[in-house]
C-alpha cells in the first residue's frame, strides 16, 4: 500500500472513531430506587441480565437506593450530573410520590430514555355484589359518595385511577371513600370480606381470584381489550379513563447527546431481541416501550395529569 492510501486510510479511521464511541457503552450502572425483589428492582435486574446476556453491554451493575417512593434516588441522581454511564429506574409511582412527599427534586431536568413496560389496573367486587358493570358502579357511586373502595397507599397508583373513575362518572374526588392498604394481599382480604364495595389494583393481583369467580372484573384501564383477560376496558363502557402503571429509565441531568443516544440504542437492542421479549412473557409484563422525545412529551403530559388528580383529591395544593 503506497502513503497516499495509508493516510487515506488512517483519516477515515479517524473520522469514523468518534462515531464508533458514541454509539456503544462499555459499561452501564443501573439505579433501582428502592429496596430488592421490588418491582423497580426486578426491571433493573432484568435489564441487566439481557444486556449481558446479550452482549450489548458488559458489565452492568445493578444498586438500590430505596426510600420515599423512589425520590431519595431520584436526588442521587441530580448528583450524577453529566454521567453518561447511569441510568434509574422509574415509573409512575415516582411520578406520584414526587408530589405527595413535596420533593424538592422533580422529573423536569433527567435525561429521559425509555418507558419499558407497564401493568393495567382493574376494578373488581366481589363474585355476589349487586353491580355486574361500571354503570352500575357508577350509579350506586354518585348515589352515595361513601361507597367504599379498596386500594394501595393514599396518593398512589391505585388512588390516582380511583380518581379518574370518579370524576368521569361524576362523583366529588373529596367526598370518595377510599380505604388505603399497605400491599394488594390486605386490599384482596377487604373486598373478598366484603368489608369494602370494591378494590382497585394491578390485575396479576385479582387475577387468580377472578379466574376462580370470586370476584368480578368491572373494567380495565387498558386502551383496549388485553388478551388472556376476560373484562371490559373502562373507555367501551363510556368512561374515558386509561392508566398504567408503568416503568421506564431516566439519566441524570446534563448527559450530552452522544451518551444518551448510546444509552437509547442499548436500550433498543434490548428490546428488540427475543430474550427481553421472553422475559416481557415470564414476567406478564406489557410491552409499553416508548423512547426519546415521545418518551419526553409523555413524561410531561403524566406529570401533569397526576398533579391534577391528586389536587382534586386534596392530597396536592
Amino acid at each position: 500500500m503506497n502513503a497516499k492510501k495509508i493516510l487515506l486510510a488512517l483519516s477515515a479511521l479517524l473520522l469514523a472513531a468518534p462515531i464508533t464511541l458514541a454509539q456503544g457503552l462499555s459499561t452501564l450502572k443501573i439505579m433501582a430506587p428502592a429496596s430488592p425483589g421490588g418491582g423497580w428492582d426486578q426491571t433493573s435486574r432484568s435489564i441487566q441480565t439481557v444486556m449481558q446476556d446479550e452482549g450489548i453491554v458488559k458489565p452492568v451493575t445493578v444498586f438500590n437506593v430505596p426510600g420515599a417512593g423512589g425520590t431519595i434516588g431520584l436526588a442521587q441522581l441530580y448528583n450524577a450530573k453529566g454521567d453518561g454511564s447511569t441510568m434509574m429506574t422509574m415509573g409512575l409511582v415516582m411520578v406520584c410520590a414526587i408530589l405527595t412527599n413535596s420533593s424538592k427534586v422533580d422529573l423536569s431536568r433527567v435525561t429521559p430514555l425509555a418507558r419499558l413496560t407497564g401493568e393495567y389496573e382493574v376494578l373488581v367486587v366481589p363474585a355476589a355484589s349487586p353491580y355486574k358493570t361500571m354503570k352500575d358502579f357508577a350509579a350506586a357511586w354518585k348515589a352515595n359518595n361513601g361507597l367504599a373502595v379498596a386500594g394501595g397507599s393514599a396518593g398512589g397508583t391505585d388512588h390516582i385511577l380511583l380518581g379518574l373513575l370518579a370524576k368521569s362518572a361524576g362523583v366529588d374526588t373529596k367526598k370518595m371513600n377510599y380505604v388505603p392498604f399497605s400491599g394488594g394481599g390486605e386490599a384482596l382480604a377487604a373486598v373478598l370480606g366484603n368489608q369494602v364495595a370494591g378494590a382497585i389494583a394491578g390485575y396479576g393481583e385479582f387475577e387468580a381470584q377472578i379466574k376462580a369467580g370470586k370476584l368480578r372484573l368491572i373494567g380495565i384501564s387498558a386502551p383496549k381489550r388485553q388478551a388472556g383477560i376476560d373484562g371490559p376496558t373502562f373507555k367501551e363502557q363510556g368512561y374515558g379513563v386509561e392508566l398504567a402503571n408503568w416503568r421506564g429509565v431516566v439519566a441524570a441531568p446534563g448527559v450530552s447527546a452522544a451518551d444518551r443516544d448510546a444509552m437509547i440504542a442499548a436500550l433498543d437492542k434490548m428490546h428488540a431481541s427475543k430474550a427481553w421479549q421472553d422475559t416481557l412473557k415470564t414476567r406478564n409484563w406489557t410491552d409499553l416501550y416508548l423512547t426519546g422525545g415521545k418518551y419526553s412529551l409523555f413524561l410531561k403530559l403524566e406529570a401533569a395529569r397526576v398533579k391534577g388528580v391528586l389536587t382534586d383529591l386534596g392530597l396536592v395544593k
